[in-house]
Parts: structure tokens; C-alpha cells; sequence
């Protein structure tokens, strides 16, 4: 039985579409004036973000960036994804190893964690606090195998982003493709399966993915 690997923001919760109004509009804010930017983020780490769309910046700015994205997300919601929660469960019941690998930092995780009630569903959890280069370097990917002794090819990863979709092909990992932040036809090309969310998925799917 292959090994599960979920991203978090766009696979367990439907989390991107609060992201993309917050980024839109902090992108005019800070005076980037990119239209769409948080197109153009997703799936990646706030030092990513700082490092290639803030270096020029003062440093003070990007302090500012800094303090002003924490406080948003030490406030947000986090909705389910249709589904998630009940399939997380399912292959928790059946035995199917599983880990968290988040382009989020640590104090995100734990505030999701208790309010979603997740402790104790992963078996590992790699977050933006323990690697150094981000998605789509296949580098998050690597760690949670490494940690759960697991072979990258028996490993099912589940992600939306295309640079969490590139991570994980890059990583040799069988990607499930969630069409919740792109559309399918622009990422069926890219991965074994595309599933809207995970409602009435049963353990018989995963077992046949």
C-alpha cells in the first residue's frame, strides 16, 4: 500500500481562495502592482515569496510583509475541503502511513491542527520550517519519505499547485491533482488521477490509485 502525502492550503482545506484576495490586494499594497500574484505564489514559502518578488525592497518592508502575513493567518479560517477530514480518517483507519508536507510554517500547522482536530492522523509533518529550498524543489518530498523510510515511488502525493504538483513528480511520487485551484484541463496532463475534492472517495479509490 502506497505511502499518502497531502498538501495542506487547496487539498485538506479549501483555504486558496482567502489567500488570493489577501495576496491581490497586498501585492498593490506593498506597490508590486502584479496583476494576479497570488496566481503566481501559490504552493510556495513566504521566504520564496520574499526572496523573489521583495529583494529590492528595504528591509523594513519586508519585515513588514512579514508581520502583516502572520497576523492574517493567525486569524484566518480554515474550511475544510469537501470530504478531507472523513478521508484523512479513513486511511488512518485502514493503516495507510501518512504525512503532512506544507509549504506553511509551524505556528500555522498547530492552529490548524487544534482547530480542525487533526493531532495524531500524521505520521510525520514537514513544514516550511524544516526545509531550505521550497516547492516545486522536490526537497519537502524527499524529507517526509526519508522520515517515514518509505521509497519516493511508493509514495501518493496530493496536491493542486503546480509547484506542489512539480515537487512531487520531481520527487519520482505518483501525484493525485486536486482541480481546486486549477482547472483540470491544466494539470490532467501532469498527474496520475484529478479528483474535484475528496467527497464520497471510499478506501477502495485510494487502494486502486
Amino acid at each position: 500500500m502506497k505511502t499518502a502525502l497531502f498538501d495542506f492550503d487547496g487539498v485538506i482545506v479549501d483555504t486558496e481562495p482567502i489567500y488570493d484576495i489577501y495576496w491581490n490586494e497586498a501585492a498593490y499594497r506593498y506597490g508590486l502592482n502584479i496583476d494576479n500574484f497570488a496566481s503566481l505564489i501559490k504552493g510556495t514559502t513566504l521566504p520564496y515569496i520574499l526572496d523573489k518578488y521583495f529583494a529590492d525592497c528595504s528591509e523594513t518592508l519586508r519585515q513588514r510583509v512579514i508581520d502583516e502575513s502572520n497576523a492574517y493567518e493567525k486569524e484566518m479560517p480554515f474550511p475544510p475541503m469537501p470530504g478531507s477530514i472523513e478521508f484523512l480518517h479513513t486511511l488512518k483507519e485502514h493503516g495507510v502511513k501518512m504525512g503532512l508536507v506544507t509549504s506553511s510554517d509551524d505556528v500555522k500547522v498547530k492552529r490548524a491542527f487544534s482547530l480542525l482536530h487533526l493531532d495524531n492522523i500524521f505520521d510525520i509533518i514537514v513544514t516550511a520550517d524544516r526545509i531550505t529550498k521550497g516547492k516545486p524543489d522536490p526537497m519537502c518530498y524527499l524529507l517526509a519519505a526519508s522520515d517515514l523510510h518509505e521509497s519516493p515511488d511508493n509514495c501518493l502525493v496530493f496536491e493542486d499547485s503546480f509547484a506542489g504538483i512539480q515537487a512531487g513528480t520531481s520527487a519520482n511520487m505518483r501525484i493525485i491533482g486536486l482541480s481546486t485551484t486549477n482547472p483540470e484541463e491544466t494539470i490532467k496532463d501532469k498527474v496520475y488521477k484529478v479528483i474535484p475534492n475528496f467527497e464520497n472517495l471510499t478506501f477502495a479509490d485510494y487502494a486502486s490509485w
